[in-house]
């Protein structure tokens, strides 16, 4: 399939008008801090800890400070773990696809501790445990 000029500079001009938002000029990870730092064209300075980005929340250190940026600087690459993120994203708090957003966003939910949910399990536990699923039919 052939892309047409007028499809080319209308992906042209979108990519200008994120650029203007900011890109990265710069990035490299903070083996003291252990945070992924990325600087933007705007001042701006960005930083996160890797456990927080999908395709980096197990990589070692030295995995972490191959950082690539893309030629348009809306792209990070680290060659030796085949992981990618989107600078926009990250500025949004996007730290990966939606469906991996979805499932640490939903396992630290269940992780979460609160009193009603302490006490409800508490409640649970002096009833035998968890009510058991009754069969639909």
């Amino acid at each position: 399939m052939a892309i047409t000029e007028q499809q080319l500079k209308a992906a042209e001009e979108q990519m200008q008008a994120v650029r203007a938002c900011g890109y990265a000029t710069a990035a490299r990870y903070d083996r003291r801090r252990g945070r992924i730092v990325v600087e933007l064209n705007t001042g701006l300075e960005m930083t996160f800890p890797p456990e927080l980005a999908q395709g980096l929340e197990h990589a070692d250190e030295e995995a972490l400070a191959d950082i690539q940026i893309t030629p348009s600087g809306l792209g990070l690459h680290w060659p030796k773990l085949g992981a990618d993120l989107y600078v926009p994203g990250l500025m949004e708090g996007l730290f990966g696809s939606r469906r991996w957003m979805a499932r640490e966003l939903g396992a630290r939910g269940g992780r979460a501790r609160s009193s009603a949910k302490t006490d409800a399990a508490r409640a649970n536990g002096r009833k035998g445990g968890r009510p058991k699923k009754s069969a639909a039919g």
